[in-house]
């Protein structure tokens, strides 16, 4: 929802050949996939079930192939979401997405932000640390796995701004709106993607 177009154009300007689809053979044959979105999280879920994309993600993860949540697609990768009243994710990282804990500061967030690492992870290999973002949003997910964050950004109190389990990684940020380190964090990913994409060596 919301914000496919420009996440395509800033793919392809990395290198790498992307594709908007539901389509389900389509989705099987990539060999990374990319979840954007803006908006309100029990319509990106109402949308993605609808679409049967809960399951061929699934499919997809189990199958090895790397797959990046951008913005609300981050948040959908997580057990469920407070926000208008409530819906459940995806259930593929623990956590609950809640509204910032933002006393005196304006929700939304809205504008860049720096990132802090919290451990290594080859999407964000060779950005400074910190390293700011672009960020719109006034939910984020809390009671996360310590190992699954990678980075941290703060707004009134910090909240998880990069996630990453087995293949699988998370943004809060549009990297696509965060310029040249935006556009790097998407060039880690097409790697990513191009080296899993690699026949095993014989």
């Amino acid at each position: 929802m919301g914000n496919l177009r420009s996440a395509e154009k800033a793919l392809e300007h990395v290198g790498a050949e992307a594709e908007r689809t539901h389509d389900h053979a389509r989705i099987h044959s990539a060999d990374g996939l990319v979840l954007p979105g803006d908006g309100a999280f029990p319509r990106a879920m109402e949308r993605i079930r609808a679409l049967g994309l809960d399951r061929v993600l699934a499919e997809r993860l189990a199958a090895g192939s790397p797959v990046l949540g951008i913005c609300v697609g981050m948040q959908v990768l997580f057990e469920g979401s407070t926000e208008l009243g409530g819906a459940q994710g995806l259930g593929l990282l623990r956590g609950t997405v809640g509204r910032l804990e933002a006393p005196g500061l304006k929700l939304p967030h809205i504008g860049w932000s720096a990132v802090s690492w919290r451990r290594p992870s080859t999407l964000v290999e060779g950005l400074g640390d910190p390293c700011a973002f672009y960020h719109v949003h006034s939910y984020a997910p809390t009671g996360v796995d310590e190992a699954d964050v990678v980075g941290v950004a703060e707004h009134g109190a910090p909240f998880v701004s990069v996630v990453e389990r087995e293949g699988l990684w998370g943004v809060q940020f549009h990297p696509e709106k965060s310029a040249t380190d935006g556009l790097a964090l998407l060039r880690n990913f097409a790697g990513i993607c191009a080296a899993r994409a690699l026949p095993a060596p014989a």
